[in-house]
């Protein structure tokens, strides 16, 4: 079995939910395939059970609605709604530079949720490497200014859970002479 680096203390520390509590952050990262998404996803749905509302958005994804939703007028809106939640997960944080745009926006959801609200961010770009892929370094100060001084950091080690072994054939081709005879 590969070790992915985890301290066992610490994953049931925060499966009790005191950083809910506290309005305080988890920073998960690790290469592709780690189990970095799947660990974000496992303290999500406890925090649910623990009925905390809960949401989950993956960047790339969030950019485009925010955008969207700038255009359509329905920005305040949706800020508000990501700015209520009790959870927010952001997965695949810096997969991508931001544009001026999106670090603004960014900028005001981690404004309206400091020290109100939590968040799980997964990443496969170390946290030293955020100030650069934000940007702006006025606004990158910012942004981590309201994110990773009250994380809670858990790296993930090893290698892709993805390569484990070959996946046999989805589909079993039951009678391959009728296969053969139809090509």
């Amino acid at each position: 079995m590969v070790t992915r680096g985890l301290d066992r203390r610490q994953i049931l520390s925060l499966g009790q939910g005191g950083w809910l509590k506290a309005h305080e952050q988890i920073i998960l990262t690790g290469q592709t395939g780690t189990g970095k998404t799947w660990l974000a996803c496992a303290f999500a749905h406890q925090a649910a059970r623990m009925d905390y509302s809960v949401a989950y958005a993956r960047m790339p994804r969030l950019f485009e609605d925010l955008a969207t939703a700038r255009l359509d007028g329905r920005f305040p809106k949706l800020i508000d709604k990501l700015a209520r939640v009790q959870l927010l997960v952001l997965d695949d944080w810096g997969t991508h530079s931001l544009t001026d745009q999106q670090r603004l926006d960014l900028l005001e959801l981690f404004e309206e949720r400091y020290q109100r609200r939590s968040t799980i961010i997964t990443a496969q770009l170390p946290v030293s490497g955020w100030h650069q892929m934000i940007g702006e370094p006025t606004i990158a100060d910012a942004i981590l200014d309201r994110i990773i001084h009250n994380a809670h950091r858990i790296e993930l080690k090893g290698d892709s859970m993805r390569r484990k072994s070959p996946k046999p054939e989805l589909t079993q081709n039951e009678n391959a002479e009728i296969i053969s005879q139809d090509q």
